[in-house]
């Protein structure tokens, strides 16, 4: 690389150095809606691709200055929108250096560096979040991936079972049923419908969305043919978490396979105080997570974990002749379904070694502490009702009718202190409140509040919910 060369680098990055510091420093005071929707940034955009090169930086530049109007504040410490964390300092300094590797972490021989600290990014996952220390673990895009992975696996594991090859398709064995409750979470819906699986059929749930398990028993009993059954940790609206011991028992009693989602919930495991709520669940057959959740590490990166690491590798291991590998062991690209991948496996190794076990129960239970008192502070406000019950990190917030709770929603997200989500939960419009930034602290808290405060004032939300 010639000095021209290096000089280019060192101007963009410290072009994007500089954008990057800016906006985190910014999180705490600006609007967290964006000022300008697409229409807007793409008015700022050059609609023609130039026909000469330009100055790197210069292009850094321009894509910073053009994009800053139509940004949203996710990292804020009050943006509650879906569930997304923030990107703790230490994930987010070896992000930026995954991609000045620009390692292709798919095989351990030509990428030893990164393969290496996904290994032990993955133990550590795994004793943290209490699972099977031999279980396999494969880092994928986000939870949706996660879950069709492991779904994946779990089809096959079911065809071999029951005598029938998987390389032959899903019509040389018996038809397979996929079933879950009520509140079965989309991304598990799109992993069944991608791993041809169908859409689960549903067996009910309680009033906080936990799978009925007297429902589940039934329908297993019903038919004598391959099952796989998906519970969660942790209900996208209450927070709840299905009976795992029980759960799990009446499934491996019918002989099906058992997947947990736990996109957000599963690290409730990392917590002492909260790792009741998943009592059981390292029984299951395999499970799913998110680390830019709960873990607060940068887009993106899914976890899915299988206890039969065989049976993983069997069932999503790539093999072509031009492919290094170490014989014996398996590769990256045998646990996720993706031959080229960045290394995201690392900022979670740098998020999990700057926390420490401590650091990560802390985490967790000050996500929990901060719902808790999101729901007390709003329990406050006349008119207004917490729907659910606060058992981890979401919190639903409705008013008398749904008119009034979405009117409050689009203030609140208008108004830009705050930003939650709208959703129906139990027939009932709600604002969600989902709690998954490490940053969101008793200020954070007490701003959000006041914000909802002023908004139920704003729209004369003031008679008593009955």
């Amino acid at each position: 690389m010639d000095t021209a060369m290096k000089q280019q680098y060192r101007d963009a990055l410290e072009v994007a150095h500089r954008h990057a510091l800016e906006w985190i420093e910014s999180l705490d005071e600006r609007p967290i809606r964006p000022e300008l929707d697409v229409d807007g940034v793409l008015a700022r955009l050059r609609p023609e691709l130039p026909d000469t090169e330009s100055d790197a930086a210069a292009v850094v530049e321009e894509l910073a200055e053009a994009s800053a109007p139509g940004l949203m504040a996710m990292g804020s410490s009050r943006f509650y929108g879906f569930v997304i964390g923030g990107a703790h300092p230490a994930s987010l300094g070896a992000d930026w250096l995954v991609s000045a590797w620009d390692q292709n972490t798919g095989s351990r021989q030509p990428t030893p560096a990164t393969a290496a600290l996904e290994e032990v990014a993955a133990q550590w996952l795994l004793a943290i979040l209490g699972l099977p220390n031999a279980s396999g673990v494969g880092f994928a895009t986000g939870a949706t991936m996660a879950n069709t992975s492991c779904l994946i696996v779990a089809r096959d594991a079911l065809l071999r079972r029951a005598g029938a090859d998987p390389l032959a398709g899903l019509q040389a064995g018996p038809p397979l049923r996929f079933l879950a409750g009520d509140a079965v979470h989309t991304s598990v819906v799109l992993g069944g419908r991608l791993a041809g699986l169908g859409e689960p059929r549903t067996v009910g749930a309680d009033d906080q969305g936990r799978i009925d398990l007297a429902g589940l028993q039934r329908t297993l009993a019903a038919e004598d043919t391959p099952a796989i059954v998906a519970l969660q940790a942790g209900d996208v609206h209450s927070g709840a978490f299905d009976d795992f011991g029980a759960a799990i028992a009446v499934a491996h009693d019918a002989g099906a396979w058992v997947h947990v989602d736990g996109a957000f919930g599963l690290w409730a495991a990392a917590s002492p105080r909260l790792r009741h709520l998943t009592t059981g669940v390292d029984a299951a057959d395999s499970w799913a997570t998110d680390a830019h959740k709960t873990l607060n590490v940068p887009y993106d990166c899914g976890v899915a974990i299988v206890r039969d690491e065989a049976a993983m590798t069997a069932a999503l291991g790539a093999h072509a002749a031009y492919l290094p590998s170490v014989e014996a062991v398996s590769d990256p690209y045998d646990r996720v379904v993706e031959l080229s991948r960045r290394a995201r496996g690392v900022p979670v190794w740098a998020a999990l070694r700057a926390l420490g076990r401590s650091g990560v129960a802390r985490l967790v239970e000050g996500l929990a502490d901060a719902a808790t008192a999101l729901a007390e502070g709003f329990r406050a406000i006349p008119g207004l009702e917490v729907v659910n019950d606060v058992v981890f990190t979401q919190v639903c917030l409705a008013a008398r009718d749904g008119v009034e709770t979405a009117a409050l929603g689009d203030w609140l997200r208008a108004e830009g202190t705050v930003w939650a989500s709208s959703s129906t939960w139990r027939g009932r419009t709600v604002v969600r409140f989902a709690v998954s930034n490490f940053a969101t602290d008793a200020e954070a808290v007490r701003r959000t509040v006041d914000a909802v405060a002023r908004g139920a004032a704003a729209l004369g939300i003031r008679d008593a919910v009955s």
